[in-house]
């Protein structure tokens, strides 16, 4: 999950900046409107032994990325990526322009600008972002399924375990993990509310 605030941030940044960027914007975004389950199948296409990206991974570590804890972390994560972009864009749009070009007139550089203008005066509306992309990766099951499989204290979730649990027919031990996973989305989406709010 944490990965994904500084690839986040940095696309958030790239998208509030300039409209150039709109085709990259649209891939990013696609896991927000493509079921799951799709984006798990083109992340196995990828990330898989014969895919390049799992190939030239293995080939360098010797490891694989499918069936690991690491590729379930990597699907919750492109998942959960949309919406900590989309948050920091809207927060960094947010920010009253005029604050960034007296910034520039007095000689500071974009970076310069980003890091002691636009940051400090978005950083709720960004930390709002992280919030929501957490409850987001955590809920996460169809893609995280078709790349890591649900492997008992390996690569299991929570919503993996309900679903187990369900099938079994153990309806106590679904009750408790749905109780904790509702507890966890709600304190969640209360921050993002509370961060937005006091941004705005």
């Amino acid at each position: 999950m944490l990965a994904i605030v500084p690839v986040g941030l940095s696309l958030g940044y790239l998208f509030a900046r300039s409209r150039l960027w709109g085709w990259l914007e649209a891939i990013v975004m696609l896991p927000l409107v493509l079921p799951p389950v799709a984006v798990g199948f083109l992340l196995l296409v990828l990330l898989g032994r014969s895919g390049p990206v799992g190939r030239a991974i293995e080939a360098a570590t010797g490891r694989s990325l499918v069936f690991s804890w690491i590729g379930a972390a990597i699907a919750a994560a492109i998942v959960a990526l949309p919406l900590m972009v989309k948050t920091t864009k809207a927060a960094l749009q947010s920010v009253d322009p005029v604050y960034l070009q007296a910034a520039a007139i007095l000689g500071n550089s974009p970076l310069r600008v980003f890091w002691r203008v636009w940051l400090p005066l978005a950083w709720r509306g960004i930390l709002a972002g992280v919030a929501l992309s957490f409850g987001r990766a955590l809920g996460e099951f169809g893609a995280t399924v078709m790349v890591a499989g649900n492997i008992p204290q390996v690569t299991q979730t929570l919503p993996m375990a309900i679903y187990e649990a369900v099938q079994v027919g153990d309806d106590d031990r679904a009750v408790v993990l749905v109780a904790l996973l509702g507890a966890l989305s709600i304190a969640t989406v209360w921050l993002s509310n509370c961060l937005d709010g006091r941004s705005r």
